[in-house]
């Protein structure tokens, strides 16, 4: 069988053969895999004639392995297990996994979601190591070629083929202010966005707002003094000044304390942000990302409003 093509090898005869190998038995084999007693006969003769031998032959009432059997018994074993292997779902084992996830997030999300999340890793996996990069136009590409696991998103926000979701919460918009500014204690009213100057988020660099085309839509506009693509930016500018910014409640009253801020719910957008965590479909059956994308729910869960 040195030159054999194993394109030419039936591998269904390799259970048979590991099977007579190991009972010395043709009628206990056959109830083993689970054949007649004549088809593994036949298997028998076939395998005598691929390997050039007769296996297994008469001797003192039974059957006994030939020399070239005996070399090939632990060798057959061996090859089957790991072609069962290839079928055979593998455990996962947080405490034992060894990678790094890499994840797509704005400074909302490292802020709120990452503390809690590496407390748990430390704890429950502590092998695993978090990756985290900005947005950028290639991300869905970087994706889609395996090289980023996860990115959050806004369920509005309109995903790619190929790609999976996860509910992770609610978030809403709120108006920010320092304390002490003159909007500060009163009801707040679109107009309100004229009257001061505005930090924006642009996280792409696009310009793009949905504020903006909500005031337009009531023929207003807002004077944008700052454009960052730190929120967290936009936070600290907004406590040491009179502008204002609209972005993430959650965040705003995280940091309040620290940037002495007043957060108001927006005029513009009384409507709910529901956060998703977003995957390519083919690394969605990952046993790891599996296990890290349920715990990356259950921290958001302790952040936001599940829903």
């Amino acid at each position: 069988m040195q030159n054999k093509n194993l394109a030419a090898v039936d591998l269904d005869l390799l259970p048979v053969l590991e099977a007579l190998l190991r009972r010395r038995n043709v009628t206990h084999a056959a109830q083993e895999v689970g054949l007649s007693q004549p088809a593994v006969s036949r298997a028998l003769s076939r395998l005598r004639d691929l390997f050039d031998d007769p296996l297994l032959i008469r001797a003192g009432g039974g059957l006994t392995l030939t020399p070239k059997a005996e070399r090939l018994a632990p060798q057959v074993a061996a090859a089957l297990e790991g072609l069962r292997g290839l079928f055979r779902e593998a455990g996962f084992d947080p405490a034992q996994e060894s990678r790094t996830v890499r994840l797509v997030a704005s400074d909302v999300h490292a802020v709120l979601l990452l503390p809690p999340l590496m407390a748990r890793l430390a704890h429950e996996a502590p092998g695993i190591d978090v990756q985290v990069s900005a947005y950028g136009p290639d991300t869905v590409t970087r994706m889609q070629q395996g090289r980023l696991d996860l990115a959050f998103a806004l369920e509005t926000t309109p995903l790619p083929v190929g790609t999976e979701s996860l509910p992770l919460g609610e978030d809403r918009l709120a108006l920010v202010m320092r304390r002490g500014h003159p909007l500060a204690d009163r009801p707040l009213t679109p107009e309100d966005y004229e009257r001061f100057p505005h930090a924006a988020i642009s996280i792409f660099g696009d310009g793009q707002s949905e504020l903006d085309a909500a005031l337009a839509a009531r023929g207003l506009s807002r004077q944008i003094a700052l454009t960052t693509p730190y929120f967290m930016a936009a936070l600290a500018t907004v406590g040491h000044s009179n502008l204002l910014t609209t972005l993430s409640a959650a965040l705003a009253q995280r940091m309040a304390d620290s940037f002495g801020l007043v957060c108001r719910p927006t005029p513009l957008a009384p409507e709910p942000m529901r956060l998703v965590l977003v995957w390519d479909r083919l690394r969605g059956r990952d046993p790891a990302l599996i296990w890290f994308r349920e715990r990356l729910r259950d921290v958001a869960a302790e952040v936001y409003s599940v829903t």
